[in-house]
């Protein structure tokens, strides 16, 4: 048997005669465990399969082979909790700061308010990040300076405040660009125009008829964005010390553990395919007329 050009071979470096057979035995196992000698269609459905079950496979790089499963369960919840609250500051943010510069659009205060937003959008999360955890971490020790999981739930979510900071600040300057410019658009229709000739109040036209209809652009690119905060939160997670998805495949990268990458990756498209799936169910609910379109 040839086994010079064999990957399971190379891994396990140089060997002897007497070592050869045991190490044979340990190359033919790996190819039964993961379905080696299979076609590659043939594997790729089994591991499909496997993962659909939430049967992720074992980390190479553990000693004992745990589940990938077991980091899955240990970090996606910490992630999660940083997402939602990221994604939750950035609406909180956005909606108000859209509101008042369309109310005010091309006066000064708007285009401080448009200075401001690009600023935002021009600084990246990690940039924002290092900023953040330098003022309020290590010069004002207002939040604490790394991630403690084992502490009480709020305690937690207080941890997380400033990493989710340095998501949502650049992107609620993007929600606040889009929603702004719709609104303008949505304050020029002829309903509008009617609702304020018949007295209706300044905050009741915004709040009860322009901002419902301009949020179209503001669903859309939130369901996208969140794809995005899972990518920037590598990095953000590294900084602030916090072991979740991020920190997990960066540390999988550097060991070269492909199933805890593979599965990490997977996880990620699936969530962004069904928050896309939920975003498109969700325009029926800000305009009935798309029910009948």
């Amino acid at each position: 048997m040839n086994l010079l050009g064999d990957p399971l071979f190379n891994i396990l470096g140089p060997t002897s005669a007497s070592t050869l057979p045991e190490d044979l035995k340990i190359i033919e196992a790996a190819k039964a465990e993961y379905n080696l000698d299979d076609p590659l269609p043939v594997r790729y459905v089994k591991w499909g399969s496997a993962f659909i079950t939430g049967d992720f496979g074992v980390q190479f790089s553990s000693d004992g082979q745990p589940p990938v499963s077991d980091l899955i369960k240990e970090r996606l919840p910490r992630t999660v909790m940083l997402l939602i609250i990221a994604q939750t500051m950035a609406v909180l943010i956005a909606i108000p700061w859209a509101l008042f510069a369309a109310s005010r659009a091309n006066k000064a205060v708007d285009k401080v308010s448009t200075f401001t937003s690009f600023l935002f959008i021009a600084i990246p999360n990690f940039g924002l990040a290092v900023i953040l955890k330098y003022l309020f971490s290590l010069k004002f020790s207002i939040f604490p300076l790394i991630f403690n999981a084992a502490d009480p739930f709020w305690s937690r979510v207080w941890q997380l405040f400033l990493p989710a900071m340095a998501l949502a600040l650049p992107v609620s300057a993007i929600y606040q660009r889009l929603l702004r410019t719709d609104l303008i658009t949505t304050l020029q229709e002829d309903y509008i125009l009617t609702a304020r000739s018949k007295g209706v109040s300044k905050r009741n036209v915004l709040f009860k008829h322009a901002l419902r209809p301009s949020l179209f652009s503001f669903v859309t690119i939130f369901g996208i964005n969140t794809g995005a905060l899972l990518g920037g939160s590598l990095i953000v997670e590294q900084i602030f010390i916090i072991p979740g998805l991020g920190s997990a495949i960066v540390e999988a990268i550097l060991r070269e553990d492909f199933p805890v990458v593979l599965a990490i990756v997977m996880i990620v498209t699936a969530a962004f395919v069904v928050i896309n799936i939920l975003v498109d169910l969700l325009y029926s609910l800000i305009d009935p007329r798309v029910r009948s379109a």
